[in-house]
């Protein structure tokens, strides 16, 4: 099994060469590089100049690139695809997606600008019809690999509050998980806000991970390191997963069909589950060096 980890991927505005050349030495998963809400109309060309520069120039290690253009509705979204088709993205971020017609013009876009056929693409879920379609969406493409919530955009449009539970998301949350479920897809939460509020940011990722996701957003660096703790395994959960493994095997051998370690029922599905977590685990190590 193998796994690519997207626990922290930060947002990192392309118009600021700055924090271009910072992001090399961040210990996150993955990288945005915006070219859409981070930057201002004025300062669009520059954004794609100086990604298209950056990721040439290369430097990010084991980093995922993912480059966030403007939608192909605006002046500049189909500039920005074709700009950065071929420039060895991990994947293009697509913004404010509402219908599977809309990612069949973006696979279009990228195949008309030469863009790899194998290149992922990626999709903001942050418009209220775009979360009513969500499904469909999820299964238009398969080079769709990730939904990543736009939460901001989100609370404007269903005019909800940021709340520490964050009540008014959680059915829209929700539906985006079940849809990356049910298409093979990762999922990532959307940004926390306020900078100051650790503890606040500490609650709200270990509430997006019970929810499902696999990872979380991010907009300052210092969030980095609490994510990448609350979307790893455990320690404990890599040694219970071993446990289970291991019961699991010998009970088959002795003709059983189920075990038990510490006191609890084991199964198949649980088995598979704890495989997963050791190959989390390891996919994180070995992006680690």
């Amino acid at each position: 099994m193998q796994l690519r980890p997207r626990r922290s991927v930060l947002y990192m505005p392309g118009a600021n060469a700055r924090a271009l050349e910072k992001a090399r030495t961040l210990p996150a998963d993955g990288l945005i590089l915006d070219m859409e809400d981070a930057v201002s109309p004025d300062a669009k060309a520059t954004a794609r100049e100086q990604i298209v520069a950056a990721v040439t120039q290369g430097g990010y290690g084991s980093r995922e690139i993912i480059i966030r253009v403007n939608g192909l509705e605006t002046a500049w979204g189909h500039d920005d695809v074709a700009a950065v088709a071929n420039i060895g993205a991990g994947a293009i971020l697509f913004p404010k997606v509402e219908t599977p017609d809309q990612i069949h013009a973006a696979v279009a876009a990228l195949d008309k600008a030469g863009a790899p056929a194998n290149l992922p693409i990626m999709i903001m879920a942050e418009t209220p019809r775009g979360i009513l379609n969500i499904n469909a969406i999820a299964g238009a493409s398969p080079r769709l690999v990730c939904i990543v919530m736009g939460t901001s955009d989100l609370a404007k449009e269903l005019r909800v509050r940021h709340t520490p539970e964050r009540t008014g998301f959680l059915t829209s949350l929700s539906l985006c998980v079940l849809a990356a479920r049910a298409h093979n897809l990762d999922i990532l939460d959307g940004v926390y806000l306020d900078l100051k509020n650790e503890a606040g940011f500490r609650a709200a990722c270990e509430q997006g991970r019970d929810m499902g996701f696999d990872g979380k957003t991010l907009i300052h660096p210092n969030q980095v390191a609490v994510t990448n703790e609350v979307y790893a395994p455990a320690e404990k959960d890599i040694e219970n997963a071993r446990e289970m493994i291991s019961a699991w095997e010998q009970a088959r051998a002795e003709g059983k069909g189920v075990a038990v370690v510490n006191g609890k029922l084991v199964e198949n599905l649980h088995v598979d589950e704890a495989r997963r977590t050791l190959a989390v685990a390891e996919a994180i190590r070995a992006m680690a060096g």
